[in-house]
């Protein structure tokens, strides 16, 4: 059967990076976070202190951005990749709140976009990946052979982020909170002028706001046998 690329896109917290890395393992392909590369650019910018308040260095970071080494190793407990900054695992980092209210602004910058997207088409040369994230289906493969936009409400999709935040040992969190930085973000995804995230005109449209995990990857397992098996 000849490999595809799969392009997933969608608002943030519906479940993207859940539903790939499930597809992936179970169709045998190799899955790649798009959103976990600009999260590390952005916990790299916190570290280094670029960050002065809410303003960012973005001269500094373009200087800078070549010694951002990103890769992706399997952990061989669960089966699935994790994410690394220069050898070093960061996949819980990337998840903290103090990165999510600041990588919009991160990945709006196009160097950092250009960049990202550089290394992601180097990734997928290959096929036979499943990747994420916001433009996936519309810059960085946009032919690729099955796409999908997944979109679900703001308030179950902050629910949705809460617990997850909760399950981490966050306790100080609250889901006003995610609830406004998932707005914010969604604004800042739609509006940049780099890459925004819109629907690509041939990408499947998948609403999972009441929709299980199985009920998903049922639907996405039909969606890729039709299409593989019509290449």
């Amino acid at each position: 059967m000849k490999k595809i690329v799969v392009a997933i896109d969608g608002f943030s917290s519906n479940g993207k990076s859940t539903m790939a890395k499930s597809l992936a393992k179970e169709i045998g392909y190799i899955y790649i976070d798009s959103g976990a590369m600009y999260r590390t650019v952005t916990l790299f910018c916190i570290q280094q202190g670029l960050f002065n308040g809410t303003e960012l260095d973005e001269k500094a970071l373009q200087q800078e951005i070549k010694n951002i080494k990103i890769t992706f190793h399997l952990n061989k407990n669960t089966g699935l990749p994790e994410t690394y900054l220069n050898e070093k695992n960061i996949e819980l980092d990337i998840r903290s709140m103090e990165v999510s209210s600041k990588v919009s602004q991160v990945s709006a910058l196009p160097f950092v976009r250009h960049a990202m997207v550089a290394l992601q088409q180097e990734m997928g040369k290959t096929k036979g990946i499943v990747m994420d994230g916001r433009d996936i289906g519309t810059v960085v493969f946009p032919e690729a052979e099955m796409k999908v936009f997944v979109t679900a409400d703001a308030e179950i999709r902050a629910q949705r982020r809460f617990d997850e935040l909760r399950s981490k040992g966050d306790t100080k969190t609250t889901y006003e909170e995610v609830l406004e930085n998932l707005k914010s973000r969604d604004h800042m995804d739609q509006t940049r002028a780099e890459s925004p995230l819109v629907r690509a005109k041939d990408a499947l449209l998948l609403d999972n706001s009441h929709m299980t995990i199985d009920e998903q990857m049922k639907w996405l397992l039909n969606k890729f046998k039709q299409i593989t098996t019509n290449e």
